[in-house]
C-alpha cells in the first residue's frame, strides 16, 4: 500500500521501514513487531473523550510508561487493506487490543477506520527516513459514501511517524494534539522487527 501511495518516495524509507511494511495486497502476508511504549498518556480533559473512545474502538483508554506491545499486521485476500491489531499490555490489566483497517485513499492519503465506518484520512509522506502520517479530517463511511466530520473541533489533529534506528528497529510515535488544549493523547515507544524479514 504503501510504496503505491508514496511511489518514488517509497525508496526514500528506511530500510527498516520498507521491510516491516512487505505485506502485498489480496494476500494472507502478516508480520508482528513487538516493543515497548515509553509513554501511553492522555490528558485529564482527554478522559472525558473516552467513552466515546471506547466505543468506536479508536482510544487507547489507559495511561501509563514501558508498556510492552506487540503490533500485528496482516493482508486480506479480498481487497488491498492492511489489518493491524495493536495489544498494549498494561501492568495489572487484561491486554488491551486496538483493531483498526487502513486502505488506499485519493492524493497520497490513505483511511484508517476503526468500528462503526469511522475513519481518519491520513496524508501520507517520506522524511528522512521516516514514514509520516497527518491528519486530514474525519470520516463517516455511511452507504459506501465517506462523510466529513467535524471531529477535529473535539479531538484535535492526529499526527503518526515511524522512524527507523536501525535496520531491525525503528521509533513510533503518535500525538493527537487540539490547537487550544495542547496534547489530548500521545503514546511513543521502539518496534523491533521478526529476524528473516528480507
Amino acid at each position: 500500500m504503501f510504496q503505491t501511495v508514496l511511489g518514488p518516495g517509497w525508496q526514500t524509507l528506511g530500510t527498516v521501514i520498507r521491510r516491516h511494511y512487505f505485506l502485498r495486497p489480496r494476500t494472507r502476508d502478516a508480520i508482528t513487531v513487538t516493543g515497548v511504549m515509553n509513554e501511553v498518556y492522555h490528558s485529564g480533559l482527554a478522559t472525558l473523550l473516552i467513552p466515546f473512545g471506547r466505543l468506536s474502538g479508536g482510544i487507547v483508554p489507559y495511561r501509563g510508561t514501558n508498556v510492552p506491545i506487540a503490533v500485528h499486521y496482516t493482508s486480506n485476500p479480498g481487497n488491498a487493506n492492511i489489518h493491524w491489531d495493536r495489544v498494549f499490555r498494561f501492568a495489572g490489566r487484561r491486554p488491551f487490543h486496538f483493531r483498526s483497517h487502513m486502505e488506499p485513499g485519493r492524493g497520497g492519503e490513505v483511511i484508517e477506520f476503526v468500528r462503526f465506518g469511522l475513519g481518519v484520512r491520513l496524508a501520507v509522506t517520506a522524511e528522512d527516513g521516516a514514514l509520516v502520517f497527518r491528519d486530514r479530517g474525519y470520516v463517516w463511511r455511511l452507504f459506501g459514501h465517506d462523510i466529513p466530520l467535524p471531529v477535529h473541533l473535539l479531538f484535535g489533529r492526529a499526527y503518526v511517524e515511524e522512524r527507523p534506528v536501525d535496520d531491525r528497529s525503528f521509533t513510533m510515535r503518535m500525538v493527537i494534539r487540539h490547537r487550544l488544549f495542547g496534547d489530548l493523547f500521545r503514546y511513543s515507544g521502539r518496534f523491533t522487527i521478526p529476524a528473516g524479514i528480507a
